[in-house]
């Protein structure tokens, strides 16, 4: 089973994201759980929680099929102590927001060196903030997103993934999300079904199939091995179809949230469905 969604806006509680996902045909679906571009949210009532959950158990959605987003603001391999430990504080809290709305992943970039560390040093540093996130929570997996590689940011190769994961101490609450056009963009490619195989076969071999705990089905605007973040919707960017029909067709992805971030919600209808109908089995004009 491959759960399919976007992810929607959670503008007017938690529960209104639920309702959104509901309303596009989706059977996964990502939120912010907060205001992504502020440090602190307000705390989530007792209230928010049930409205929440119950919304979930209306429409079906288990905590395997949502993949919630940290703040954009966080850095969990910032060179400068305050900075660290300021991300670090906000990364907890996204963290225990998530426990308490009873979902089970979070997913989040890495971090970035600011040309003040070494890639080593920061990639450390993100394990540890990692290991201090997990040692004060409980059911929560932290969900690293492989980026594109702009400016500092690590986490662009999938070797910079498994170098973090190999120094977590708790493997079972850590996994990857990976992102299509970021991969695209950090020089993956994924223009043909043989490239996205091939593409799929390092991921499995460098951080390996059992960390997957979700995608980003995003087609790229920016050029391959660019090193540039910019989505499309599928089908009109420099990736093309062949890269989802593989992905959607491939065994060893199953089981997770499937996320468009693609650039026109209006569409997004459209494109779950045109994916689902890639997989195999799906009924012909499905």
């Amino acid at each position: 089973m491959k759960y399919l969604g976007a992810h929607v806006s959670a503008a007017g509680g938690a529960d209104q994201a639920v309702q959104r996902a509901v309303e596009i045909g989706a059977t996964a679906f990502a939120l912010f759980t907060k205001n992504q571009r502020q440090w602190k949210g307000k705390p989530l009532t007792e209230e928010a929680i049930a409205a929440f959950k119950q919304a979930c158990q209306q429409h079906g959605y288990g905590p395997e099929q949502i993949l919630p987003h940290d703040s954009y603001l966080i850095n969990l391999g910032h060179p400068e102590r305050a900075g660290l430990e300021k991300s670090r504080a906000a990364f907890l809290d996204e963290m225990q927001r998530c426990e308490g709305l009873g979902l089970t992943l979070l997913n989040f970039h890495p971090g970035s060196h600011l040309n003040s560390i070494s890639e080593t040093e920061c990639l450390k540093r993100i394990a540890e903030s990692i290991n201090e996130a997990l040692a004060n929570t409980h059911g929560v997996t932290a969900v690293i997103e492989n980026t594109a590689g702009q400016g500092t940011n690590l986490g662009w190769r999938f070797e910079h993934l498994a170098e973090i994961i190999a120094q977590v101490d708790d493997k079972t609450r850590v996994g990857v999300c990976i992102d299509t056009c970021h991969a695209f963009a950090a020089g993956y490619d994924l223009r043909t079904a043989d490239a996205t195989k091939a593409t799929l076969d390092e991921l499995g071999r460098v951080v390996g199939f059992e960390f997957l705990r979700g995608m980003h089905l995003n087609d790229a605007k920016s050029e391959f091995a660019s090193r540039v973040d910019r989505h499309h919707s599928l089908g009109k960017g420099n990736i093309g179809l062949e890269a989802f029909t593989t992905i959607m067709q491939d065994e060893r992805i199953d089981g997770i949230p499937m996320i468009l971030e693609t650039i026109e919600p209006d569409i997004w209808p459209d494109e779950i469905n045109w994916l689902r109908a890639q997989a195999p089995g799906a009924a012909p004009g499905k």
